[in-house]
């Protein structure tokens, strides 16, 4: 999955404004104008489609958490680590930690969306790299992840 994809699935799920999106960039240190929000939520095939780079996209999450939970005590604001590729696996744990979900909270989504794991698969995507039990996050995983976020978070009439 693209950064972009996964900012589009986030703002949908948690049905976030480009004005709260803004927000959230800001508590991470990053300032995005509103218009470039859009450019990054906008599909590749349309016109002005901006790509959101890893760092843009660790910024946002970064700033999620803070804006879901708060500041911790203590600590300054949240730095940029050493630019990489920023992994499925890495998405779904700061999503897993900015929305304060606990395991049960995680198969529940994804029972929700339709594509129920067990314990252990789970617990694997959230291994460190090298761990012998550790398993990459892969896109369709992320797709539905964030598919049963929306169904959890948004209100369906």
């Amino acid at each position: 999955m693209t950064n972009n994809d996964v900012l589009r699935g986030v703002r949908y799920a948690l049905a976030l404004s480009p004005a709260a999106m803004t927000e959230i960039f800001s508590l991470s240190g990053q300032t995005v104008a509103e218009d470039k929000i859009s450019n990054l939520l906008k599909k590749e095939e349309e016109k002005g489609f901006a790509p959101c780079p890893d760092t843009l996209m660790e910024d946002f999450l970064s700033g999620l958490i803070v804006s879901r939970r708060g500041r911790q005590e203590g600590k300054p604001a949240p730095q940029p680590q050493a630019a990489g590729v920023l992994s499925n696996n890495a998405i779904l744990k700061k999503l897993r930690i900015a929305l304060e979900l606990k395991e049960e909270d995680m198969l529940a989504i994804l029972q929700q969306s339709g594509n129920p794991v067990s314990k252990p698969e789970l617990s694997a995507l959230f291994r460190k790299a090298g761990h012998k039990n550790y398993k990459e996050c892969g896109d369709q995983f992320l797709r539905n992840f964030l598919k049963g976020l929306a169904l959890r978070y948004r209100k369906t009439n």
